[in-house]
C-alpha cells in the first residue's frame, strides 16, 4: 500500500516552473521510475490509469469534483480480507495494471479520513502543489515556506508600505 509520501509525490507532479505548469509524469520513463519504486509494473495502461487517478485525485484536493473519475479508477476492484500471520490481511482484488492507481485512491481516502481538511491546496494561487499539514495548529498555507510564503509575506509588506503615507 502507497503511504503519504508517495500520495504526495503523485499530486505533485505539476508543478509551475517559470510561469507555466509541467506534467513530470507526461514522460513515460519518468512514470515508470516512480511505478516501479512503488511496487508498480510500468507501462502504458498502468501510465493510463496513474495520470487519470493523479488528475481526479488534485481536482477533488481542490474542492473540484472528480468523483466520475474516481469511480472509473475504483470499479469492481474488492478488498478481500485473508487470515494472515499477525491477523486479518486486506488484499486488492484488481487488475496488475490497475492495482498501483487503486492504491494511490486508496491512500488519498486514508490520509482524508486520517487528517481531515489537512490535505490541502498551496496557498498561492500562482503555485499548483499541494501540502500535508502536520502542524498541531493545522495552520500551514503554503507548499513551502521558503518559495511560496515568502513570496507572499514579502508582496504583502511592499503593498503595505506603499499604502502606507510616509512622514516628510
Amino acid at each position: 500500500m502507497l503511504d503519504d509520501q508517495a500520495l504526495m509525490q503523485a499530486l505533485n507532479s505539476t508543478p509551475v516552473a517559470d510561469g507555466r505548469r509541467q506534467d513530470l509524469w507526461s514522460e513515460d520513463h519518468v512514470l515508470d521510475q516512480w511505478a516501479r519504486e512503488h511496487g508498480g509494473l510500468g507501462g502504458e495502461e498502468e501510465h493510463r490509469w496513474l495520470r487519470t487517478a493523479r488528475d481526479a485525485l488534485q481536482e477533488s484536493t481542490s474542492g473540484g469534483s472528480a468523483e466520475p473519475r474516481l469511480r472509473q479508477v475504483l470499479d469492481g476492484v474488492r478488498k478481500v480480507p485473508k487470515p494472515g500471520a499477525s491477523g486479518i490481511e486486506w488484499h486488492l482484488e484488481v487488475e496488475p495494471e490497475r492495482r498501483l492507481a487503486v492504491e494511490l485512491v486508496l491512500a488519498w481516502a486514508e490520509v482524508e479520513e486520517r487528517l481531515p481538511g489537512r490535505l490541502r491546496p498551496c496557498g498561492n494561487p500562482e503555485c499548483h502543489l499541494f501540502l500535508l499539514d502536520r502542524s498541531r495548529a493545522n495552520t500551514a498555507r503554503w507548499c513551502s515556506m521558503k518559495t511560496c510564503g515568502n513570496r507572499l509575506k514579502a508582496r504583502r509588506h511592499q503593498a503595505r508600505t506603499r499604502e502606507t503615507p510616509q512622514p516628510e
